[in-house]
């Protein structure tokens, strides 16, 4: 979000020795502490008093491998798009939707991350993990990660109680596409379609929609797209029949945040630095000068907006500490 927040302690390794040496230390068993990625889905409203730890295990290894599919174990410090690039050199499908998405690998696994019709659960087989209390090693199944919609047990009940060190992904090396979003349909008509193909239709999408990180501080979307009740959906229809709408099963709706958002009259709305991205108002942008104070205040603003416009309450993406 490039606001002005410091931490009291950083710290980084690149091994899980490296790791159990700085859970041993003086620093951090003095220090309250927090495990982060790339920092991209993070929003700290205040400095932060403690040690914040980083990983920068960078590796890649095949693990197993079958005619058919092919599983790869990644360091949790690796940038997920190099990991994305990786898959797509080699041909290996099921991540390409998920291109251009900032952040590093273990987060993923954190956050469930997905785009464009896929969500990270789907590939996801293992996920290793030390346990900041005691040191030990841990895997977790996908299964007991408990995925949900941009959710999973590292954001709930295991919330800063492990430490992702890799994770463990299994891909498809026959072709397969997920093209039923949006953009994606029309890939469907083309014969010669290919993974570098869907890699630049969805990159070109984001950079249509989503403001670059390095110049503009955000956290992508910071809202959830909320998933309704069919009966709430259609007597929303009812008075907003050009309302945008994606069966999610079980009788449920998901509808796009950021058009619930736009039609309740915030697009571009302001409080002190912090704005409504014009292009893609699932957005919350700093403008150059905002400060935490500022984000805080615009995405509760919206959210009382928009329950009070649909009945509808949106939950945040993003991780505000």
């Amino acid at each position: 979000m490039h606001l002005d927040v410091r931490c009291k302690l950083f710290a980084e390794y690149s091994t899980t020795e490296e790791l159990s040496d700085l859970l041993n230390s003086t620093e951090y068993r003095q220090n309250r502490s927090m495990h982060i990625g790339g920092g991209s889905n993070l929003v700290f409203t205040r400095d932060y008093d403690g040690m914040l730890l980083h990983s920068q295990s960078r590796f890649i290894n095949i693990t197993d491998e079958t005619a058919d599919t092919v599983t790869i174990e990644a360091g949790a410090g690796m940038v997920w798009d190099d990991f994305v690039k990786y898959c797509i050199a080699h041909n290996y499908y099921g991540a390409e939707n998920m291109s251009g998405i900032p952040g590093e690998v273990g987060a993923s696994a954190v956050q469930n991350i997905g785009s464009y019709g896929a969500e990270v659960c789907e590939i996801i087989s293992r996920v290793h993990c030390i346990e900041k209390a005691t040191g030990k090693a841990i895997t977790f199944t996908s299964d007991q990660c408990r995925y949900a919609y941009r959710d999973s047990i590292f954001k709930g009940e295991y919330f800063n109680r492990y430490i992702v060190t890799s994770v463990e992904y299994t891909l498809s090396k026959v072709p397969q596409f997920t093209l039923t979003y949006g953009p994606l349909k029309a890939l469907g008509q083309k014969t010669d379609l290919t993974l570098q193909n869907v890699r630049e239709t969805i990159i070109a999408v984001r950079n249509s929609k989503l403001p670059n990180p390095t110049e503009t501080g955000s956290v992508g979307s910071f809202f959830k797209n909320p998933v309704i009740p069919e009966n709430l959906f259609t007597a929303l229809q009812s008075t907003y029949p050009a309302i945008p709408h994606y069966p999610a099963g079980n009788g449920l709706i998901k509808v796009p945040a950021g058009w619930l958002i736009e039609n309740a009259g915030l697009k571009g709305y302001t409080v002190g630095g912090a704005c409504v991205y014009p292009k893609q108002c699932l957005v919350i942008a700093n403008t150059g000068n905002a400060a935490p104070d500022d984000i805080v205040a615009l995405y509760k603003h919206i959210i009382a907006t928009v329950a009070d416009k649909y009945g509808i309450e949106l939950h945040p993406e993003a991780n505000i500490i």
